[in-house]
């Protein structure tokens, strides 16, 4: 079945092959940490080596998973200062993040090619005694190598998404003879499952995992920490208060093909507010551009982050003239085309969007702005936080519409009931706060796999 699986793999890398070659050469994805990916060279990994406890390995797909890492990584961190902590990621943007938010850890890798020669050659770099797996990124040959080196591996904070489940089913239905008993091995490798939810739970039981290691633990994400201030959010405070710039809009997370929505909606609250400032944050750095030029197609004036005269927030601040420089009035448009600053700009927000809900993308995460006491506005498409999206509608501490005009009427209808939009602000802020725990949980179950081990 493994050999199938591997083989069925290279097929699927030769198809793609012209498309990653593209894509690495215009926008500097794949073809760079393809060597990593291979386990052909870890240079993040070399100086662990003379460590004598096993490391603590969490995986994290992308920004959202990385997101969501941090504060289930700084316990581990703290409770196991002497283990080395390795953080991998699958994207760039994910690295990036990883890079930026968790200083504390000892290295910050590229997750290996599902391929056996890959894994064992970074399992042999990275030497883990344990591996945690955020949500349910399934590698069979990755499963199957740690379970012969008897590397327990845990999913936390797992789910399979409504579009992730069906897309399972379908397969199941062509290819089950082969998928159902594949997927059922695979499965039996890992040593945990913490689910987000008893859906969650229900359908990776359905997909062939052990039934006695599946439990409910929450979500991760509740357990976010607030960010601290940088020096880009610093500025922009006192920027906002030098011009009586309001409202704020931020529109995070935005996807392909989505901004022109972002701008419809902006544009909907500017007939109502023309002093409104938009900060909008595009998802991936390959959309900065493109998101640049429908800014410049809309007729706005607008500045980019990367030109400011701003350091990043691991950048020293001395010797950088940003305090002097101010937004021209023409400008209704700050693009954030920088990673890693989005989150801290949530608690200056007088309205919140949440991209990839305005087209088919599935959604992202909510509890950033709703920690803030923020009221998240998103499209219909939630398919990806479907539960978290429901949850918050129907407590009133969110608002969920169909259409780039709804999101502006939305805020304009918010920002004339001061009442409303405070009781919505104070039940979204308490509902993060009361699902938060499942860092708790999931330290625990980790702990009866590292307490006692020898590496």
């Amino acid at each position: 079945m493994y050999f199938i699986y591997s083989l069925l793999m290279g097929l699927a890398a030769l198809l793609l092959l012209p498309y990653w070659l593209v894509q690495g050469l215009r926008h500097g994805k794949y073809l760079s940490n393809l060597g990593e990916r291979l386990g052909f060279s870890f240079p993040g990994l070399a100086k662990l080596s003379t460590h004598s406890a096993g490391a603590i390995w969490i995986h994290a797909v992308s920004v959202g998973e990385a997101l969501s890492s941090i504060t289930l990584a700084r316990r581990l961190k703290e409770a196991y200062p002497d283990r080395p902590l390795i953080i991998s990621t699958t994207t760039n943007t994910g690295q990036a993040l990883a890079r930026e938010r968790m200083p504390f850890a000892d290295a910050v890798i590229y997750f290996p090619l599902d391929w056996a020669f890959c894994v064992r050659r970074a399992l042999d770099a990275a030497l883990p005694s344990v591996v945690l797996v955020l949500e349910t990124e399934i590698w069979p040959n990755f499963l199957r190598e740690s379970k012969r080196r008897k590397i327990p591996v845990l999913f936390v904070s797992g789910r399979i998404s409504d579009r992730s489940f069906a897309r399972y089913q379908s397969y199941l239905g062509v290819f089950g003879f082969f998928l159902r008993p594949f997927l059922r091995n695979a499965l039996s490798n890992a040593s945990a499952f913490l689910m987000q939810c008893e859906k969650d739970a229900d359908r990776l039981r359905a997909l062939g995992a052990p039934a006695d290691r599946v439990r409910v633990s929450g979500n991760l994400k509740y357990d976010l920490e607030l960010p601290a201030p940088t020096p880009l959010s610093n500025w922009l405070a006192t920027e906002i208060k030098r011009s009586g710039r309001s409202p704020i809009i931020v529109a995070g997370s935005v996807v392909a093909t989505e901004e022109p929505h972002a701008l419809i909606a902006f544009g909907t609250l500017q007939g109502e507010y023309p002093k409104a400032l938009l900060v909008l944050a595009p998802r991936k750095p390959e959309c900065f551009d493109d998101a640049a030029g429908f800014i410049d197609e809309s007729h706005r004036k607008f500045i980019r982050r990367s030109r400011l005269p701003i350091p990043g927030p691991a950048q020293p601040r001395a010797n950088q003239p940003s305090d002097s420089f101010t937004i021209p009035d023409d400008v209704t448009v700050l693009l954030l085309d920088s990673i890693g600053e989005l989150a801290s700009l949530y608690g200056l927000a007088d309205g919140a969007f949440v991209g990839g809900s305005l087209v088919s993308s599935g959604g992202h995460n909510i509890l950033e702005p709703a920690a803030f006491g923020k009221i998240p506005v998103f499209g219909s498409s939630m398919e990806n936080f479907a539960e978290i999206a429901s949850r918050f509608v129907s407590a009133g501490a969110a608002i969920q519409v169909e259409s780039p005009e709804d999101v502006g009427v939305a805020w304009i209808e918010l920002f004339g009931d001061p009442e409303r939009m405070k009781k919505m602000s104070e039940t979204a802020r308490h509902l993060v706060a009361d699902s938060r725990g499942a860092t708790d949980r999931a330290v625990a179950e980790i702990a009866k796999r590292l307490d006692g081990a020898g590496r």
